[in-house]
């Protein structure tokens, strides 16, 4: 009896061998295929086996649009189960260059960058090219012959030109379309922002285009460097309202923050925004858009910092799947909107 249970239970110990040995043919039916990637888990939605990790590059962690752009990054890439590690470049080219290299020694599965130089496109392409690293920029677009170098690499942002054409519709779109004082042409101040970067090259053009292709005639009183930065756009405007008075109609900012630097001045001034000067920005940061509500701007135009990051990561998910991009395909846009006074109510938290 004892020699048959003996029997028995060494044939139960071989099944079960057997069993694990084929157990990839009998998995149940809720199991990941042997080549799917298992769903994020939601208890560790930062875990890196979840979807990898990835460094974000941001030029400056003190400007305001870029704060909403990469937080809205960070919400987005945790979310989907990645590991996200995000440095501040504090507005140094060459410590930003540090930092990628340091992504690339520690083995990163993909980059989002926003350079500091649009300039420096070329030594950063080369870098990300060399590691073999997919790669997105953001909001500071390099030429398509600098990025057709690299086909895991692709920029998504918005074309500044659109942004600049909307601000001069804002302006042409008043009753008397820029000229308060009715001499025949609208003269103007122009804050830019960084004179390298092309969202200020555009912006600075485009809106002044805008007034010019619909037959008014302009006169430019000044254009200052303003670096992005509100206490920039304070000076710059105080400094234009002491030396032209008057005859300064409208205030072109290429971005809000430094609009709400030059509202303050215009208000110092005694001056009354849609009375007697127009104001214009862009970025709908939330300041600005309590500005237009209460009729302090004239308008502004969304920069839809949620939908470019949105995009951003989609296109990151496409280069880790294996997607490259071909020469003149390697821009993803998304789309500025006019914010006005009848319709900021649509954009406001």
């Amino acid at each position: 009896m004892k020699k048959i249970f003996a029997l028995a239970l060494c044939a139960v110990m071989m099944l079960s061998v057997l069993a694990g040995c084929g157990g990839k043919q009998d998995a149940p039916a809720d199991t990941p295929a042997q080549n799917e990637p298992a769903a994020p888990a939601e208890t560790t939605p930062d875990a890196p086996e979840a979807g990898g990790t990835i460094g974000v590059c941001i030029y400056q962690f003190t400007d305001a649009f870029m704060t909403t752009y990469r937080n809205a990054l960070q919400e987005i890439l945790e979310g989907k189960g990645y590991k996200v590690t995000t440095v501040d470049g504090a507005n140094d080219q060459a410590k930003q260059n540090e930092q990628i290299n340091t992504f690339i020694t520690q083995g990163v599965d993909a980059l989002i960058i926003n350079p500091v130089m649009t300039s420096a496109a070329d030594q950063i392409i080369a870098t990300v090219q060399a590691a073999g690293i997919p790669t997105v920029l953001i909001n500071r677009e390099p030429t398509p012959e600098q990025m057709a170098v690299y086909d895991k690499l692709v920029y998504v942002g918005c074309d500044a030109r659109q942004s600049g054409t909307m601000q001069g519709e804002l302006i042409l779109d008043t009753p008397n379309k820029g000229d308060i004082n009715g001499d025949g042409k609208v003269s103007y101040i122009m804050v830019q922002g960084d004179p390298e970067n092309v969202d200020a090259q555009y912006r600075t053009e485009f809106s002044v285009k805008a007034l010019v292709d619909a037959g008014m005639e302009v006169e430019e009183l000044n254009l200052t460097r303003g670096d992005w930065m509100r206490e920039r756009g304070q000076e710059i405007v105080a400094n234009d309202l002491a030396q032209f008075g008057d005859q300064v109609e409208v205030v072109f900012c290429n971005n809000d923050d430094m609009a709400i630097g030059a509202l303050q001045s215009i208000q110092a001034a005694g001056r009354k925004v849609n009375e007697d000067i127009y104001l214009v920005g862009v970025d709908a940061l939330d300041a600005a858009l309590n500005e237009v509500s209460n009729g302090n701007m004239t308008g502004t135009v969304l920069n839809d910092a949620v939908g470019q990051a949105t995009a951003a990561v989609e296109q990151m998910e496409a280069l880790l799947g294996g997607a490259t991009f071909s020469s003149g395909n390697q821009s993803v846009y998304v789309d500025y909107v006019k914010v006005t006074p009848e319709n900021v109510g649509d954009f406001m938290s």
